[in-house]
């Protein structure tokens, strides 16, 4: 090809001297672009000790993947010279300037490509960039884990902490967010109280002080309590909304399922003359909020309510304690909060329901700590949106073999990491 084309090409990879592109060869039936890069010059800087004009040993040819030319794979290749310098008596071949040491694709492909992960499923963003999602996963573990080497904690004083199954059976991993940032801070694999004393480690090791930590709002995790006792030692506890509904709600299922079981024929007449799909429309009434409610639902509904059913009670209870949780949010009243809350707890003991009565049990052992959950209205709307995303990072990371794999794309989409490599396609800043 021509002396300009050459040029044009050692212009648009950012290329300065001693190194150009020498050769570009185009394979339209293979769909492939394979630029040749030279390295000009028989006397070379030392990459060690930084002497000047010292002779090169010998040129190893490597390649590395680059970003796609229009619909054509992209290849760079380059004698790399290795410089033997009579300074320091040491070896070392030169590094490249589009590429991080050891790499097989240029520093733009792995750009783009961590941005891809950030947004897509990791096997997609491979079958998009035509590379094995082994090598992507490699590459999210290396630059997260530079990137969290940069980052700071300092300030970090309210934090939720949450489990989530790693997958199907008894694996889970411990997540830690920052409420007022947003954004995760550690994860690690088991739900023990190690994992928030490991947490508190991390957050030393980053520049944050343990100490700092006033507040801790996190499901009713005996171990995770021990956990924040051993290491935040000035962290108050708080049981947020988001996991006290949820465990109403499976209160409530645990009433209906027993119910069915052990009282088939009360069930069957008490649903005598209600259309077909009843039972299943009163499954997923039971669960949604009222405002939620299609029509089918609402009518199962309404026969569940004129029923002497033990679950039409266990619904009441539910909605008494969301209920109770509305009130606290809009009084914003710490005396209230708890009155209204030992009301409640009073009905759930008196209500006959094995399940409510268990809970009501644990509440009563936790009350300070779930009054104080009421209040903290931050601490509930986050880390129920916390959860919500990290799930989506688990469904992006489907494939992941390892727990590892899993952590990594966790905080390659939710720490906010400011340290990772510039979208290669950022717009141009405006002069």
């Amino acid at each position: 090809m021509s002396v300009g084309v050459e040029a044009l090409f050692t212009s648009a990879l950012g290329l300065q001297p001693p190194w150009a592109v020498e050769d570009v060869k185009l394979d339209v039936a293979g769909k492939r672009i394979d630029f040749e890069v030279s390295c000009q010059g028989a006397l070379l800087s030392c990459p060690a000790c930084g002497a000047p004009s010292q002779r090169v040993h010998d040129r190893l040819r490597r390649s590395w993947r680059h970003l796609d030319f229009f619909q054509y794979e992209a290849w760079l290749h380059a004698e790399v010279p290795r410089v033997a310098c009579g300074a320091c008596g040491k070896t070392t071949q030169l590094g490249v300037p589009w590429a991080r040491p050891g790499s097989g694709f240029t520093a733009a492909f792995e750009a783009l490509a961590l941005a891809l992960c950030r947004e897509l499923p990791v096997r997609q963003a491979a079958a998009l960039l035509r590379c094995r999602d082994k090598q992507l996963w490699r590459r999210i573990e290396f630059y997260v884990e530079q990137a969290r080497a940069l980052e700071s904690f300092e300030g970090v004083e309210i934090v939720g902490v949450d489990e989530t199954s790693l997958r199907r059976g008894q694996d889970y991993i411990t997540v830690v967010h920052d409420l007022d940032e947003k954004r995760l801070l550690f994860a690690a694999e088991g739900r023990e109280h190690q994992t928030v004393v490991e947490f508190a480690e991390d957050l030393e090791a980053h520049g944050g002080d343990p100490a700092a930590v006033n507040h801790v709002c996190m499901d009713m995790s005996a171990a995770y309590a021990k956990g924040v006792a051993m290491a935040l030692p000035n962290a108050q506890i708080s049981y947020d909304r988001f996991h006290m509904i949820a465990m109403a709600i499976q209160a409530m299922d645990e009433v209906r399922r027993e119910e069915l079981k052990a009282e088939p024929e009360q069930v069957a007449v008490a649903l005598s003359g209600a259309d077909p799909k009843t039972r299943r429309n009163l499954l997923w009434g039971m669960r949604k909020n009222p405002v939620r409610w299609n029509a089918a639902q609402a009518d199962a509904m309404h026969w569940l309510q004129r029923s002497t059913l033990k679950s039409a009670r266990a619904w009441r209870l539910r909605m008494g304690l969301r209920e109770v949780y509305a009130r606290a949010r809009q009084h914003n009243c710490a005396e209230q909060a708890a009155g209204d809350l030992g009301r409640w707890l009073s009905w759930a003991r008196r209500c006959r329901l094995d399940p409510f009565k268990k809970l009501a049990a644990t509440i009563k052992d936790k009350f300070d700590a779930v009054v104080r959950g009421m209040l903290d209205h931050r601490s509930n709307a986050f880390v129920e949106s916390m959860n919500g995303q990290l799930q989506q990072a688990k469904r992006a990371a489907r494939g992941y073999r390892t727990s590892k794999n899993f952590i990594a794309i966790a905080y390659l989409r939710l720490s906010r990491l400011k340290h990772l490599p510039a979208h290669p396609f950022a717009a141009a800043a405006a002069n």
